[in-house]
């Protein structure tokens, strides 16, 4: 019986020459990939890490703590969680969420593409620009057209309802803020859903109608089900989109009496104005966490939608 035997040292490929499928060799491919890793431990591993720290120390911005900040565990978490300005904020971004992407941007942005299937082409171009005008617009921009629509004096919306003196921002700062954000950013949904909307086999929707089914029917049991994952997609995206949101500080700066501070502006209040940098990043991180909550969720139910 014949034993196996390694090859003949002249026979061997020699250890210089490469072996993968780009004829790089390894030593070459590193050096190809090493820029690339650099660039990411700089700007995101090293922020990333720099952010753990300053979160369990008391680091400011002035005074003997910028200086030498002292290594404070975690407090700063703790005094987070038993901070209610901080729980307030955290209710009132949910309630912003909820209100601004979960019902606002996904419901609007479902309808107007429904709505635009069947309209004239003239007519879809129209509101398809103009949906996408408030998107493409920049932040600060779209906050002064609102500012100046909800104003108490000279406001366009007083003007259309006849309520002048109506101080929308002060009397109403949430409602606001949820306004202005689905009026700018249902865009998104739009696009998304109408491309969705696509893919919906027209056969079966003819069927139901012929079957007597209802609108209502036909959603629910033909539409609803083809479109599942991207009403998943779309929630999840638009939620962890807002829930990060700074541009209602543009709007309201918070106020009045932080009946509109959600956690980015929070954040920024406490970080950049009160100086506290390390409770202000330990905010952040849980606001990082809060974030990593929603995209589980969100992902195990796009999970058991393909199992």
């Amino acid at each position: 019986m014949a034993l196996a035997t390694s090859p003949p040292a002249d026979l061997a490929p020699p250890r210089d020459v490469a072996t993968d499928a780009a004829g790089l060799g390894r030593v070459r491919a590193s050096a190809f990939v090493a820029p690339g890793l650099a660039l990411v431990a700089i700007f995101l591993v090293f922020p990333a890490l720099w952010t753990l720290y300053l979160g369990l120390t008391n680091y400011r911005l002035t005074g003997i703590a910028a200086a030498r900040p002292k290594f404070v565990g975690l407090d700063n978490y703790a005094t987070a969680l038993g901070d209610q300005e901080f729980l307030n904020a955290l209710w009132l971004t949910l309630l912003y969420v909820l209100g601004s992407a979960v019902i606002g941007q996904t419901i609007l942005g479902f309808v107007l593409a429904w709505t635009m299937r069947t309209v004239h082409r003239t007519v879809r171009t129209v509101v398809e620009s103009l949906v996408m005008l408030a998107w493409i617009l920049p932040s600060s921009v779209v906050a002064f057209l609102w500012i100046a629509m909800l104003d108490r004096d000279s406001g366009t919306l007083n003007a259309l309802l006849g309520t002048p003196g109506m101080a929308w921002l002060i009397d109403h700062p949430l409602l606001s803020i949820v306004v202005f954000n689905t009026w700018r950013g249902t865009a998104f949904s739009m696009l998304l859903f109408s491309a969705a909307l696509g893919a919906v086999p027209p056969s079966q929707l003819e069927t139901a109608r012929m079957a007597g089914a209802s609108g209502w029917q036909q959603l629910r049991d033909v539409v609803f089900p083809h479109i599942r994952g991207h009403i998943l997609t779309n929630l999840l995206l638009i939620s962890l989109w807002t829930f990060n949101d700074f541009s209602p500080y543009l709007i309201t700066a918070g106020g009045p009496d932080n009946r509109s501070e959600t956690l980015p502006i929070f954040v920024y209040q406490t970080a950049i104005f009160d100086g506290q940098l390390g409770f202000g990043t330990a905010i952040s991180l849980l606001m990082l966490l809060i974030n990593l909550v929603l995209a589980v969720v969100y992902l195990r139910l796009l999970r058991e939608r393909r199992s």
